[in-house]
């Protein structure tokens, strides 16, 4: 068994069905849940979006609400300041270019303000069925710690390393996966290596 085979067999066992944390009945719906969840947690962006959404879910409700009324909607996610003008700006982006509606593709969706890739992999995996590789701060850190990615890779070559090693209708699977396991066991601090099956080919656990 290959080292890609043991990850992906003990993920399989972890999580067999996961699925993205963030509540969203709509593709512009994820897309603003997925700019609101920078740097805070999927519980509390569902918590503002429960609210926010009510009110504005779709681009020309945002931008009738404003960016004052949102802004005060979405203090707690943090950042609410850069977040609540990606949001506006997308918005605009959307009305302006694709009428109102959320396109699927990189092109079309990295073409709006204040969406990168990140974001618009998410999107295309969860409100489109595409298969892609989202890579957050779980999906990089664990790809390091099992060597499935350089040291210094960035985000981009990550995803990368990750489409060259995992087979395509993997993708999406693995990004959740990686995600639920970087939550619950893999920590950036503290993690469960004792019970974890791939700490013999952990680099973390090694250098400990």
């Amino acid at each position: 068994m290959s080292k890609m085979e043991k990850i992906t067999s003990y993920l399989d066992r972890l999580y067999p069905s996961p699925k993205c944390a963030l509540d969203f009945s709509t593709p512009y719906e994820l897309l603003v849940a997925v700019i609101l969840s920078a740097q805070c947690t999927d519980k509390r962006v569902n918590i503002v979006t429960k609210e926010l959404f009510k009110i504005a879910n779709t681009p020309e409700k945002m931008i009738n609400l404003g960016i004052e009324k949102l802004k005060e909607i979405i203090h707690p996610c943090g950042f609410f300041n850069n977040k609540s003008k990606a949001i506006i700006d997308t918005s605009n982006d959307l009305i302006n270019k694709f009428d109102g509606q959320v396109p699927s593709t990189m092109e079309d969706l990295t073409s709006l303000k204040g969406v990168g890739r990140k974001t618009a992999n998410v999107v295309i995996a969860n409100a489109f069925g595409g298969q892609t590789i989202a890579v957050d701060t779980h999906v990089l850190r664990i790809s390091k710690r099992l060597g499935l990615t350089k040291e210094n890779a960035s985000p981009l070559q990550c995803e990368k390393d990750l489409m060259r090693l995992l087979p395509k209708d993997r993708y999406t699977l693995h990004h959740h996966q990686t995600i639920w396991f970087g939550r619950e066991h893999c920590r950036a601090i503290n993690p469960k290596c004792e019970d974890c099956e791939l700490k013999d080919i952990c680099k973390y656990k090694k250098g400990k």
